[in-house]
């Protein structure tokens, strides 16, 4: 797989994450928030990583988020820092 094709495949996550409506809004609408730096291509694809990760770190730990929705963040997390392993 391409870079830009992993960097799909984690903006597809993030979009699903963002139209679960079994998730509070406020995580939803982080996942929106993280995916639209993640595809900002005016920045370098390590501050977009960084950034996608800093937004999904306090989502997170956010206690209203349900277990699935925990999971699927972390799963997009792993997601990103492979992004950047695989750089």
């Amino acid at each position: 797989m391409t870079q830009a094709e992993d960097i799909e495949k984690v903006g597809m996550m993030l979009q699903e994450l963002a139209d679960d409506i079994s998730v509070p809004r406020n995580i939803r609408r982080g996942a929106k928030e993280a995916k639209e730096v993640l595809m900002n291509d005016a920045e370098s694809l390590d501050v977009r990583v960084a950034s996608a990760i800093s937004i999904l770190d306090e989502l997170v730990n956010d206690p209203n988020v349900p277990i699935h929705g925990r999971t699927a963040i972390w799963n997009i997390m792993s997601a990103l820092e492979s992004l950047l392993a695989n750089k």
